[in-house]
């Protein structure tokens, strides 16, 4: 691993095969392996970054995870967030960055993208494959996405 300019608590774990810069990694935190920390990330206690998650400008509070194959930028995520598997803050518009808030202990399905700028409430559930572009209340399920439909195949 690389790492550079950056606080690491007491008992935090870097894995192999990270890229840590200005970060900040709070007490039995874990990150990796694979993993990328650029400038103001800055994890909680026992927070958890796992394999092919990059992580920008952002803090993830105490036992907040996101542990593979996901992106947080400009992000403010509460404690014992579960980010799951290729969740995508979309914090760009083209011309300007903006914040995505994930309250406490809200679950995040996989595949989701939320386009900032957004909140998701604490206790929150977003459904897997959700695309989130307006806040989402406490203690609900959110779901924004299309039905599947089945349809016959034309011959080619």
């Amino acid at each position: 691993s690389v790492v550079s300019d950056t606080r690491i608590d007491e008992g935090a774990r870097i894995e192999p095969h990270c890229v840590v810069d200005g970060a900040h990694i709070g007490a039995r935190a874990r990150v990796g392996p694979f993993a990328r920390l650029r400038p103001q990330a800055r994890l909680g206690e026992e927070a958890r970054v796992g394999n092919f998650v990059e992580v920008k400008n952002s803090e993830l509070g105490d036992g907040a995870k996101a542990s593979h194959l996901s992106y947080v930028g400009d992000s403010e995520v509460g404690r014992d967030v579960n980010i799951g598997a290729g969740v995508i803050t979309c914090n760009y518009d083209g011309k300007r960055k903006h914040r995505t808030v994930i309250g406490e202990g809200a679950f995040i399905g996989s595949g989701v993208e939320l386009v900032a700028p957004v909140e998701v409430g604490a206790g929150a559930m977003i459904g897997a494959g959700s695309t989130i572009t307006k806040p989402a209340p406490a203690e609900r399920l959110t779901v924004a996405r299309s039905r599947q439909k089945t349809l016959p195949l034309k011959k080619r």
